[in-house]
């Protein structure tokens, strides 16, 4: 009987193969019938293969479901250029909408239009609710009970964030040129139309 791979090996696979960030359990749960290593040494053979991708042009990162394999931010300048695409375009009041949410939630749609100064279309509630990285987390006990809005663990698997907490500090939030880069912002996908003179290129966004 052939012995078994190398712990990080079969982890290296599974993560190459799979679609969507991988957690410890489910790395667990690819050894049914067979002597399932436990957390430590699943960790451990991760950092190993973190290691292994140094210098590399992939590596290895932590998110809030798991972990996944990806390009290093390095090469997304030619990597990206697979892709004849133009690259999606969003309308400033979007990516404002979305920081506000991420960086002061639980926040209903009225404190996020007091806080930028206009009103928000419900079309962008939508789009960012569709995209699964904003939800509502209840309802603010006042008069109407407005939907109070947060993230989504999804929100936080595409920008590369395992918690809240490693948010970059943002005291206030009043220019987009401040939120955007600090958010890392990157919306490679469809475009959403609002005010043209507030669209957002992602080409001009940090990759």
């Amino acid at each position: 009987m052939a012995s078994q791979p190398p712990l990080k090996c079969i982890l290296e696979a599974a993560l190459l193969a799979a679609d969507a960030p991988v957690s410890l359990e489910h790395m667990q749960s690819l050894f049914s019938g067979e002597t399932v290593p436990d957390k430590g040494a699943l960790r451990a053979a991760l950092t190993e293969l973190e290691r292994d991708y140094d210098g590399r042009g992939i590596t290895l990162v932590e998110v809030a479901s798991g972990w996944r394999i990806q390009v290093h931010s390095a090469y997304a300048p030619w990597v990206s250029r697979l892709w004849e695409e133009r690259p999606g375009r969003y309308s400033r009041a979007l990516l404002e909408t979305l920081a506000i949410i991420a960086y002061r939630q639980p926040v209903t749609r009225g404190e996020i239009e007091e806080i930028r100064g206009v009103s928000v279309s419900t079309s962008i509630m939508r789009t960012l609710q569709e995209r699964g990285w904003v939800r509502i987390v209840g309802h603010r006990d006042v008069p109407g009970r407005p939907a109070m809005y947060g993230s989504t663990r999804q929100f936080l698997d595409y920008f590369n964030l395992k918690s809240l907490d490693q948010l970059p500090s943002l005291m206030e939030l009043r220019d987009l040129d401040e939120i955007h880069p600090e958010l890392d912002l990157r919306f490679p996908e469809e475009v959403v139309e609002d005010d043209p003179e507030e669209r957002v290129s992602t080409g001009d966004q940090r990759q």
